[in-house]
């Protein structure tokens, strides 16, 4: 059958739940895509990679709940490829194991549509590993079976449970958690011995992760007494026993918190990154985004005119990008910039100078204000020098003020502002599911959090990046818990680990 060349549908792989196991070509792929099909068990984090224009699909299927069949979700691939699109279809861990992945393949071939296969790191592999328990070890096994626990709907169950039972080697479950007393039982009466260690992972690889450990015998007891739940994955096997003393992702400093980070949607990954690393259960709630000025066209004559300052001060990483933004409108040659000299507000303002190769003339040891007024008395006299200030539209006025008492010659050009963010996902989470931390990265951030009214749960706790921002916060009544002493997103990421490591 020919094939449809414009349109194509890429069957792919979302790993097991960490963002950094999902793979580069997946990303890739998702970066580029104008529909997006995913599951109940994909990060939704990574459809933040996705065009803002992407047609976005849930096609969640838990037990006993599914949003689509799956003949309606293969007759949607079929329709979206048809009318050439460039369609991901996102799928938990990998596409063609246990994700019927192969049934969505022979709908697109059978339509004579052209497809992908884009493997995942799979859980049956990933969340094991997560709760320290290598399925293949030298002096355990060197044999691993995988199986699904999840009955096909309307048919009998068609694993071979004496055969299973008599395979030597590790045995990983995918699904079927709220089946395991019926297939512990099947696997006691088909001779497996009641002693084998066994482990559940719910939520593998992600900072909601879980460990359930027991025995054939009890571990069906064991589930009823926790009320553990899906999602999970079963390992059966002495290797399920070593987890004990190899368990390291969930031995970190943050394991087990779920931790909210309002900064905006294309800044916040630093942060969420560095947390997640640490072992949080991270979600964004961005409260702000970035908008050009109000008066751009007074910003754009100032970024002209920047090489008549003898000092151009920026006040933070934005600013630095709607600088340089508008100055490569302007000018293609770096050094229209002129003799001026540049200041910077913090480590992260001057890593991105640095970025378009200028050198940082003068940088406080703290990012605020107040320091880079120290630096600048240290520097000497600034009498009768004529300053640039970029800063956003909310800002303090305080270095205008305090520069012109020394005798400066200062402008302000205010280079973007910030205006609350409207996505409410972030919000719908705070609200079902709460935190143990949020952290605030300036007055901003605070100010738009407090105007969404959300309910705060009991026992949040909260850090704040700098004075500033802690200022803001005391003023609309929140409590600072923690506070970094170096007011950057490393600063706050290493206070909040401090504060967790040593409680």
């Amino acid at each position: 059958m020919a094939k449809h060349q414009s349109g194509i549908c890429y069957l792919t792989g979302a790993g097991p739940g960490d963002l950094g196991l999902v793979t580069l070509k997946a990303r890739q792929v998702i970066e580029a895509a104008e529909v997006i099909v995913y599951d109940y068990l994909c990060n939704p984090e990574m459809l933040t990679w996705a065009p803002k224009e992407a047609e976005v699909v849930y096609a969640g299927k838990k037990a006993g709940a599914h949003t689509l069949s799956q003949d309606e979700i293969n007759d949607l691939l079929v329709k979206k490829t048809k009318a050439g699109k460039r369609v991901v279809r996102l799928k938990g861990g990998d596409p063609f194991l246990f994700g019927r992945g192969g049934e969505e393949a022979e709908a697109l071939a059978k339509a004579g549509l052209r497809f992908e296969v884009i493997p995942g790191v799979s859980s049956a592999l990933a969340a094991p590993a997560y709760a320290g328990i290598p399925i293949t070890h030298r002096e355990h096994n060197s044999q691993v079976t995988i199986f699904t626990g999840h009955e096909q709907a309307g048919e009998k169950d068609d694993i071979d449970y004496a055969a299973l039972a008599r395979q030597p080697g590790t045995k990983v479950m995918l699904m079927g958690v709220e089946r395991l007393e019926a297939i512990a039982a099947r696997l006691l009466e088909e001779g497996a011995a009641p002693t084998v260690p066994v482990a559940l992972v719910q939520w593998g690889t992600t900072g909601r992760q879980k460990t359930l450990r027991g025995s054939l015998a009890d571990i069906a007891k064991k589930v009823k007494e926790t009320g553990f739940s899906a999602p999970a994955v079963a390992v059966f096997g002495s290797v399920a026993a070593l987890g004990e003393k190899l368990n390291w992702f969930e031995n970190k400093p943050l394991f087990g918190k779920r931790v909210v980070v309002t900064r905006t949607r294309h800044q916040a990954g630093a942060l969420s990154e560095q947390l997640r690393a640490l072992g949080a259960d991270v979600y964004e709630l961005p409260t702000i985004r970035i908008e050009p000025p109000t008066e751009l066209l007074e910003f754009g004559q100032l970024v002209r005119d920047a090489h008549t300052y003898d000092w151009v001060v920026f006040t933070s990483p934005n600013g630095v990008d709607a600088f340089f933004d508008l100055f490569y409108r302007i000018y293609d040659d770096a050094r229209e910039i002129g003799g001026c000299r540049i200041a910077a507000v913090g480590a992260a303002t001057a890593a991105r100078i640095k970025e378009f190769h200028l050198h940082v003339d003068l940088q406080p040891e703290q990012a605020v204000a107040e320091g880079l007024l120290k630096a600048f008395v240290k520097d000497g006299s600034v009498e009768n020098l004529k300053i640039l200030i970029i800063r956003p539209e909310t800002a303090r006025d305080l270095l205008s003020k305090e520069l012109t008492k020394m005798g400066a010659i200062v402008d302000e050009a205010i280079a973007y502002r910030t205006v609350p963010e409207t996505d409410t996902a972030g919000a719908a989470r705070f609200r079902e599911e709460g935190a143990n931390l949020i952290t605030f990265t300036s007055s901003s951030t605070v100010e738009n959090f407090m105007a969404l009214n959300l309910p705060l749960p009991e026992g949040l706790r909260t850090a704040s990046i700098g004075p500033v921002t802690s200022k803001t916060m005391r003023e609309l009544g929140l409590r600072i818990d923690i506070e970094a002493k170096r007011h950057d997103i490393e600063g706050l990421a290493a206070a909040i680990r401090d504060d967790y490591t040593q409680a």
